[in-house]
């Protein structure tokens, strides 16, 4: 378009681009037959193995391209991992990338706190607490329920701390709420078992395996309403070589310096979790070898 407006010829045009004439007849030729401008390249190798490698594919649909790769290689033909992975996206066959993290994700959240997926709101609560900083520098804890479902927060508790006491009255409000949203309590929702004729809970309390989740009187809370579940789901396990506590240095006796102390190196660390010098000091408390008796300190040396 641009050399058609401009009035140019195809070889003065070919000339200031600098372009071989031969090309732009070639492409040109191409273009008006519908052809496209490159290839396609002759594909000896996925040609020879297409056969095998839709076989394979296709009787396992959840294998990825390593898995029918090393299939292909195991029945004879010699062929490379990049090769399978384009054939399988040529012929539409390659699942999605993030498939397999999402299965695992949907498995993990099944195993952990429940078997079958809700399918409507006031099925699964979760439950946690979360922090708010204020400019004075004080910090309050906000603890709440939220509907798995539908995501629907409900009421918080603002408390200065975040114990067993307040996940209680986290739950109360959000009980509270739901009577007053749909006229009638949590329990007339309940199910009755015809087999045993236990009444099956309603909505099920996901939390983690925090200290307030795991106190006699939470669990009595629960126990005592009986359209209520708790499960409790395992926090993610932080690598030692993470940061740890800072400890304050203190003199401890020459005795006490020697006993048990981990080898610590920063050199392994990142820059952003390089420690101050008063974390490789010694620990605030000693080794000993048992816990201290009745009426003895805990720290004799301070």
């Amino acid at each position: 378009m641009i050399r058609i407006e401009a009035g140019m010829s195809t070889a003065r045009f070919c000339a200031l681009v600098d372009m071989p004439e031969r090309t732009w007849r070639r492409w040109q030729a191409n273009a008006r037959a519908g052809r496209p401008v490159k290839g396609p390249w002759p594909r000896p190798v996925r040609d020879a193995v297409r056969d095998t490698v839709r076989r394979h594919a296709l009787a396992h649909p959840g294998w990825g391209h390593r898995k029918v790769w090393a299939m292909t290689r195991h029945d004879g033909h010699r062929v490379s991992e990049s090769t399978v992975l384009r054939l399988l996206r040529d012929e539409g066959l390659l699942l999605p990338a993030a498939y397999q993290r999402e299965r695992r994700q949907l498995a993990q959240r099944r195993k952990a706190a429940f078997a079958v997926e809700p399918t409507g709101p006031n099925q699964m609560w979760q439950l946690d607490f979360s922090e708010f900083e204020t400019t004075q520098g004080g910090t309050w804890r906000l603890a709440g329920c939220r509907d798995y479902f539908s995501k629907y927060e409900h009421p918080f508790h603002v408390s200065p701390t975040a114990n067993q006491h307040d996940a209680i009255a986290a739950i109360e409000a959000a009980l509270a709420e739901h009577e007053a949203l749909f006229g009638h309590p949590l329990r007339d929702r309940c199910r009755v078992d015809e087999t045993t004729g236990e009444v099956l809970p309603a909505v099920t309390i996901v939390t983690d395996n925090g200290g307030p989740f795991r106190s006699f009187r939470f669990e009595a809370f629960i126990a005592a309403h009986p359209e209520l579940c708790h499960v409790r789901t395992r926090p993610e396990r932080v690598p030692r070589t993470r940061v740890r506590h800072l400890e304050v240095r203190v003199a401890v006796p020459r005795r006490h310096r020697g006993r048990r102390r981990a080898r610590r190196t920063s050199r392994r660390l990142p820059p952003r979790l390089q420690h101050d010098e008063a974390a490789s000091g010694p620990r605030l408390e000693p080794a000993r070898g048992g816990p201290p008796g009745p009426g003895q300190p805990h720290h004799p040396h301070l």
